[in-house]
């Protein structure tokens, strides 16, 4: 519980802070955009996986290793990029309505919603 406290506090502090100020490296929103999907598609993958839940972590943590590969994009730009778009809700919805919106053209064109 007091991890929990400590990470929440340092999160806040964290978008509080440095408010609209672009970090070094920033993801453009097309490439959050296309981040972002793969990672939904991946945590949807998982989570359909008949195994325990600490597998599927597991899982999960490998497969999102290979979005991140795929995208030539290091985890922690992602990580900053998330936060600075999150400081910025007008951006992030925006980028979510792209997300949304392909995944689900993606699932309506075929059915079934392709990993990668």
């Amino acid at each position: 519980m007091k991890r929990f406290l400590i990470l929440s506090f340092c999160i806040l502090s964290l978008v509080s802070c440095n408010s609209g100020i672009k970090p070094d490296g920033l993801l453009s929103q097309d490439k959050m955009v296309e981040v972002l999907i793969d990672i939904h598609l991946t945590e949807g993958i998982t989570s359909a996986m008949p195994v325990a839940y600490d597998s599927s972590k597991v899982l999960y943590n490998l497969l999102e290793k290979d979005v991140f590969l795929k995208h030539e994009v290091i985890d922690s730009v992602f990580t900053q990029s998330m936060l600075y778009y999150l400081r910025e809700p007008a951006q992030m919805e925006r980028i979510y309505s792209r997300v949304v919106d392909s995944l689900v053209v993606r699932d309506s064109s075929d059915g079934i919603i392709d990993h990668f």
